[in-house]
């Protein structure tokens, strides 16, 4: 019995979304006002950006609203290179809380442009008040598709080349141990080096000191015949060479 209870709620379930998902959008009220209305405006609006001269563009920025200015600049940016305004295309008008988008197609000889226009209900206003408005291309399913497959690849080949230089970094590593290694090996050699040199050079002084001393016991028997007196009764002060 319980099976067929929550079988039947399912159903019920199914049978209400389905309802509201095939709900006729010109039927619906959004917030006071109609489909009809909606897409009146959006047409205006985009047949009026379709032939204002840049002067006029320029003033209409000096006083309108900030969305509205943004519509300005896209449409001027986005509408370059599509040639000649040809006529306004089909409407569409979704509804998501308090929020309404109406998407308005412009028709150019190059190809469409996407007119949207958002607006929020004001409780304090209690009407419709536009949010944000902008111009974007109509993009293809083929446009699509290429694009997502290109930002697709762009960001795997980001990751890719950020593993990449961080392989080559970890690689560098044994370089740097090496070099560290032969640093420190160097020094090592320097401080067993240091000890040799100091007996070497003590080694050398006391061996010119035995010559020194060599020199003088020379030098006083020479000094000793040539006076006719014993050698030790004499000392030798200084040695001055020349």
């Amino acid at each position: 019995m319980k099976k067929k209870l929550s079988l039947i709620l399912c159903l019920c379930f199914m049978v209400l979304a389905f309802a509201a998902c095939g709900e006729d959008p010109r039927t619906v009220d959004y917030f006071g006002m109609t489909y009809d209305e909606l897409q009146t405006l959006a047409d205006q609006n985009v047949n009026a950006l379709a032939v204002m001269t840049p002067e006029q563009k320029e003033q209409q920025k000096s006083y309108q609203s900030e969305a509205l200015v943004k519509l300005i600049d896209s449409w001027d940016e986005v509408t370059a290179d599509l040639g000649e305004f040809q006529n306004t295309g089909e409407c569409t008008i979704t509804m998501a809380q308090t929020t309404v988008t109406v998407e308005q197609k412009a028709e150019f000889s190059g190809r469409e442009v996407i007119v949207s226009f958002v607006y929020e209900y004001s409780y304090e206003a209690e009407q419709l008040e536009l949010i944000d408005a902008s111009a974007d291309l109509n993009y293809t399913m083929g446009e699509k598709m290429t694009k997502a497959a290109l930002n697709t690849l762009m960001g795997m080949g980001t990751v890719f080349a950020v593993l990449i230089l961080i392989s080559l970094i970890i690689y560098c590593f044994r370089f740097i141990s090496v070099v560290q290694g032969k640093s420190s090996k160097k020094k090592t050699e320097e401080k067993k080096e240091a000890p040799v040199v100091t007996q070497i050079e003590q080694r050398e002084e006391q061996q010119q000191l035995a010559d020194d001393l060599e020199l003088v016991a020379v030098i006083a028997a020479a000094v000793a015949a040539d006076a006719g007196v014993p050698a030790d009764s004499f000392v030798v002060r200084s040695i001055r060479r020349r």
